[in-house]
């Protein structure tokens, strides 16, 4: 099995346009929550969102591609471009057919489709539809148009596991690079759900925190007063090579990828098994894969979104794992700034814990002022403020709807 490590990194989020503003923000502990400005939310129990500020694609878009493609396809040409671009990776580097594209998104080109939808309505139900919906709107676009824009024509797919799509796109590119199929491959995830379908109906579930007067402190991951996620947009990307071949010509690396796994909870189709079997589940096997103990992972990012139900199930999943090492890890919850992305989620979780591998910077949970009882006191939740910590190793989890759990695990080169 050949090696695999990052030598690219690109993000659009509501904390930062390129890796540096993001992350900086991230270990400053800022929220990026704020009232949404995309819809009129009169009507609505949820007001307020992380949104991406100040985007321009033109940055990394021309006007054919903007004209083509929904938002959550922009964020992902975007956040792509800019990793390609930093890892220094073309088709005069490898050939066309050794660099391949895996996204994820979990709800696809949903603004194209509910725009379409209520045009629809509003003519009175005349079929007139524009000739780029369907384009728009399926979930692989994004993944074929950073093809098309770069000239990649290797691997090439979407993957959809809901909140789980972005941490099963890197595990999918890990594997794929490791046996050979590939010599690099861009992978990541993206979302656009801050629509009037996806508020709605999250908040139909009772899944999304309503604490519309405080909102900046309404993703709050381990806090007793807890009440649901906040919603988030953006995209994350990562260049994933083989490293005897980024080592002969140069590249800049950032991490090794070592483990990775994938478990079901076969369970129910929103919430997680109650003692967290699936997760803990998938965590040994990512560590068994890496050939790691859990006493040598030095900063976990959790799945955490902030639900009073999910937010305990994975704390028994670690604790499963982790036992008498719970003192020796680092966890924080950076949903807790940058709200849910949904699909998007493991994707710049990913980049937190690669930037934490090299920083060797723990970035906080914000957001908690009473700590649930539940949690164990040996657990050591990153609180409110950045460490300074050596991060050999890192893990990021992510699940998702349906029982999905994809685990990562990242190493210092």
């Amino acid at each position: 099995m050949k090696r695999v490590v990052v030598t690219g990194l690109g993000v659009i989020a509501p904390l930062g346009n390129n890796v540096d503003c993001f992350w900086n923000n991230i270990v400053a502990g800022k929220s990026g929550a704020i009232p949404i400005t995309k819809f009129d939310t009169t009507l609505f129990k949820t007001k307020f969102a992380c949104e991406v500020q100040d985007f321009d694609p033109k940055l990394y878009l021309d006007s054919a591609e903007i004209k083509r493609s929904d938002l959550f396809t922009q964020y992902s040409l975007y956040s792509a471009t800019m990793a390609i671009e930093d890892a220094g990776i073309s088709v005069n580097v490898y050939s066309p057919f050794e660099i391949g594209v895996i996204w994820g998104t979990g709800q696809g080109g949903l603004t194209t489709f509910e725009n379409e939808v209520k045009e629809y309505v509003k003519n009175d139900y005349t079929p007139r539809f524009n000739p780029f919906l369907v384009p728009k709107m399926i979930p692989n676009i994004a993944s074929g148009m950073i093809a098309i824009k770069h000239g990649f024509m290797g691997i090439n797919y979407c993957a959809v596991s809901a909140c789980a799509t972005s941490n099963t796109v890197i595990m999918d590119a890990f594997n794929y690079i490791r046996l050979g199929k590939a010599k690099a491959i861009v992978a990541g995830g993206s979302e656009a759900p801050i629509l009037e379908t996806s508020i709605g109906g999250f908040n139909a579930m009772k899944a999304m925190s309503t604490n519309n007067e405080n909102y900046k402190e309404a993703s709050r991951p381990y806090d007793i007063n807890r009440d649901g996620f906040v919603i988030g947009e953006g995209g994350g990307a990562l260049v994933l090579e083989e490293y005897e071949s980024a080592k002969k010509r140069g590249a800049k690396i950032y991490c090794e990828i070592v483990g990775a796994a994938m478990t079901s909870d076969a369970y129910h189709i929103t919430s997680p098994l109650p003692e967290g079997e699936g997760a803990s589940y998938g965590m040994r096997l990512a560590l068994e894969e890496a050939q790691l103990l859990p006493a040598q992972v030095d900063y976990l990012n959790p799945h955490a979104t902030s639900t009073p139900v999910g937010d305990l199930c994975e704390i028994k999943a670690i604790q499963t794992v982790f036992g008498d090492n719970l003192s020796n890890l680092s966890i924080s919850a950076t949903k807790s700034m940058t709200g849910h992305l949904l699909g998007g989620a493991g994707a710049i979780e990913a980049i937190i814990s690669i930037k934490a591998i090299t920083d060797d910077v723990i970035p906080p949970t914000i957001n908690i002022n009473n700590l649930d009882p539940h949690i164990p006191k040996e657990m050591h939740i990153v609180q409110n403020q950045a460490i300074q910590k050596k991060v050999n190793v890192a893990m990021s989890n992510s699940f998702g709807f349906g029982g999905h759990n994809a685990i990562v695990v990242f190493k210092k080169v």
